[in-house]
């Protein structure tokens, strides 16, 4: 396995201490069984073992992302695909999609050379973070602080279409890469992305350079971002809970 640092990895870390509450569930959309829990990921080896969990403040603030997306489009609702993640279910995830990742190339582990696992194992760390268990290097979902969401239309009772999906890893997951289409289609997918960007942002969160449906607050990379917005120096409030 390489060994890819992100940049947001280099951002001090004071845990503030709090702790994780559950989402509500009447407010918000949930899938369940949840599809990491389909996989067959361990939740049970964790003390919290649902996904459908922040730390208060974070998910107070996805609270009033809610409320500022019911004001403007009453008939759509968030879906939360996933929130905070054990490390034991960050390792199966990593794992699935090197799987995932190698099957798309028909080759077996064998049959692959050095460079070629190397080539894969980026791959998926561009899009998953590093199952560490060093307190100054944890995946943004295991500090509770880091949400994936997506619209739900409570007209049509089923999620809006974003161009891809979740978890896809491919450019299509970067949240701007419909903006420039000339397909109405693909021109409809950006506005649907820019909905639910508008309503986290405003709520105080900050968006993953490559992927529509990620978003976090008080993170390393929600630091980072902020930092990397208003040239500051913030530290993340979250770090691994466990």
């Amino acid at each position: 396995m390489t060994s890819t640092e992100k940049p947001y990895q280099k951002i001090p870390i004071q845990d503030c201490g709090e702790l994780l509450t559950p989402i509500p569930p009447e407010l918000f959309i949930f899938e369940s069984p949840h599809p990491y829990q389909k996989l067959g990921a361990p939740y049970q080896l964790s003390p919290v073992s649902s996904p459908y969990y922040l730390r208060e403040k974070v998910g107070d603030r996805l609270i009033n992302a809610h409320q500022y997306l019911q004001a403007e489009y009453p008939h759509l609702r968030i879906l939360v695909f996933d929130a905070y993640r054990p490390i034991e279910v960050q390792q199966f995830m990593v794992d699935y999609a090197f799987q995932q990742q190698l099957k798309a190339t028909g080759l077996t582990l064998e049959l692959l050379s050095e460079q070629q696992r190397q080539q894969l194992w980026q791959e998926v760390y561009k899009f998953w973070a590093i199952p560490s268990r060093d307190p100054a290097t944890p995946p943004p979902h295991s500090t509770g602080a880091a949400v994936d969401v997506t619209l739900f239309d409570m007209v049509t009772v089923s999620a809006v279409n974003m161009g891809s999906d979740i978890d896809e890893i491919s450019s299509r997951s970067e949240p701007d890469y419909f903006a420039e289409s000339s397909e109405m289609t693909e021109l409809e997918y950006h506005r649907n992305r820019q909905i639910l960007k508008q309503v986290m942002t405003r709520a105080g969160f900050l968006q993953h350079l490559h992927e529509w449906w990620h978003f976090s607050y008080g993170d390393q990379m929600w630091a980072w971002l902020h930092n990397r917005q208003n040239n500051t120096a913030a530290i993340a409030s979250y770090g691994l809970y466990s």
